[in-house]
């Protein structure tokens, strides 16, 4: 059986899209090609890379000339199944479907909640386009052979409005983790992924000037005009940015670490989420300081795998990372409490099981 899976916004080595996927299907026997942005034509583990060139940083281009191109790529695959990643690719499988293809759209965020926050969309336009799109995704979606949420809130969402609609979440590949040992170095905390001030960069800054705490800074900014904001705070020395790091440049990363930090604002999208930073802590054997929230605090203290924290309060931040450095055997004791919880239930191979049987229905 053919697949082909198409992204528009991620990058052709997604951890989600790729190494899990992607990687899970074609080790299962399915032939596999990805259509994405910014890579040449080439084989890469046994998968088809397909690229889209050239693409410029500009979204209506993205939304409608790279969207086009994709659905012509799309139709040269002549694909059994297709399975879609990005929301404004939805047109492109809606006509996909009329042409009798079977469409997976996978929804990695609960994008209607998350246009509220878009610093980029006139504050007073946002409520008005959420609605609009969280209109058009529920009727695209109505259509799809089957929907993907990331995570179960998402797919609750979903499920009222097609009944083929399965949580797959964005849990660890525990291998990518195995070699990682107990050597830390003293005092550095680590914060990896899409860098802004929802979710909380500022706050943990604050929360390490004057002292001796480092913070291993590893992503890129999603506002670019941030990085220049951050310089500023008097706290910016304490940080090492690393950029943009892969996969195997993120687990010797955490190596160095005594300290994972997942503290997101607590808008409508990121209480509900569960980011997979928060769940590579663990498997790395990090102990987490966590946002308060629900979900997340229940994960934490069921596991005994961190601490949580307001994230809008960069002092209660602080003491939880001054708690953690000064007791480090809790903190180790933490650290093997989320390993264990990843190897028995937050971990791909769960999930990939999962996404096979759907695919096996289809």
């Amino acid at each position: 059986m053919k697949i082909c899976h198409i992204t528009t916004v991620h990058k052709p080595s997604d951890v989600r899209i790729f190494h899990k996927q992607c990687c899970s299907l074609q080790r299962n026997g399915f032939s596999v090609e990805l259509i994405a942005p910014n890579v040449k034509k080439k084989s890469l583990k046994g998968i088809k890379l397909i690229g889209l060139n050239p693409t410029k940083k500009n979204r209506l281009y993205r939304i409608f000339k790279l969207s086009k191109d994709a659905y012509e790529l799309a139709l040269e695959s002549n694909a059994d199944i297709y399975h879609f990643h990005d929301p404004e690719l939805l047109r492109i499988g809606l006509k996909l479907i009329g042409k009798g293809k079977k469409v997976i759209y996978d929804v990695h965020e609960d994008l209607p909640r998350q246009i509220l926050t878009k610093h980029w969309i006139n504050p007073f336009l946002r409520k008005t386009i959420s609605f609009l799109i969280e209109k058009y995704e529920n009727y695209a979606a109505r259509k799809m052979s089957a929907v993907i949420g990331a995570t179960s809130h998402i797919t609750q969402r979903f499920i009222k409005i097609n009944n083929q609609s399965i949580n797959i979440n964005n849990f660890p590949i525990i291998s990518e983790f195995k070699d990682l040992n107990s050597k830390k170095s003293i005092n550095h905390i680590v914060y990896s992924g899409g860098i802004s001030k929802q979710r909380g960069i500022v706050e943990i800054i604050k929360a390490i000037e004057n002292s001796e705490i480092k913070l291993l800074l590893a992503g890129e900014f999603l506002d670019p005009s941030l990085e220049k904001e951050l310089n500023a705070l008097k706290g910016w020395g304490n940080v090492n940015y690393l950029g943009f790091l892969n996969r195997s440049e993120i687990s010797s990363l955490y190596q160095k670490a005594n300290i994972g930090m997942v503290t997101l604002h607590p808008t409508l999208s990121y209480k509900d989420s569960l980011p997979v930073k928060m769940f590579e802590y663990m498997a790395a054997g990090i102990p987490i300081i966590a946002s308060d929230f629900e979900k997340w605090k229940e994960i934490i203290i069921n596991h005994n795998c961190g601490m949580t924290v307001n994230p809008n309060d960069s002092i209660e931040i602080k003491k939880a990372i001054d708690y953690l450095i000064s007791n480090p055997f809790e903190a180790k004791k933490m650290g093997e409490n989320g390993i264990k919880a990843v190897k028995e239930i937050y971990n791909w191979s769960i999930e990939e099981k999962k996404l096979l049987a759907l695919y096996r229905t289809l």
